[in-house]
């Protein structure tokens, strides 16, 4: 069997996905390729009630599918929200904060501070920088 080398972000990623642990990194990547699976899985426990409900885990914080992003940046609103394990704003899939803000100002930028986001079922808006340190 052939081995390929991914860095951590990459693994974290795989492993966010994996929906129980008879569920392979390999069957992720299947999964996402759109190809059959080698062999029939039936994954134990809760399942996502629909495609893109996984949560997007950055920097030991996990966001829940649906978590809402903002920040206003010279005067601007700009939106995102957490699917299918990732941020999307403008249409475009990040897998950390300071890209997805870096995307909009064109500058290095700590995504951490630029955003805001209100989790599923809250009605306030947080700064993520705060969830980031009561997560350590």
């Amino acid at each position: 069997m052939a081995t390929i080398e991914v860095d951590f972000e990459v693994f974290k990623e795989l492993t966010v996905r994996r929906t129980s642990e008879s569920v392979t990194e390999n069957d992720v990547i299947r999964g996402l390729l759109s190809l059959n699976q080698t062999v029939p899985v039936t994954p134990a426990g809760p399942q996502p009630v629909e495609a893109g409900r996984f949560p997007w885990v950055s920097k030991g914080v996990s966001f829940p599918s649906g978590t809402e992003f903002r920040a206003t940046y010279k005067g601007q609103r700009h939106i995102g929200k957490v699917e299918n394990g990732a941020l999307i704003v403008n249409g475009e899939r990040f897998t950390s904060p300071s890209a997805a803000a870096v995307s909009i100002t064109g500058n290095p930028v700590n995504g951490w501070r630029f955003w805001e986001c209100k989790l599923p079922g809250a009605n306030r808006w947080k700064v993520i920088a705060n969830l980031r340190k009561k997560s350590a």
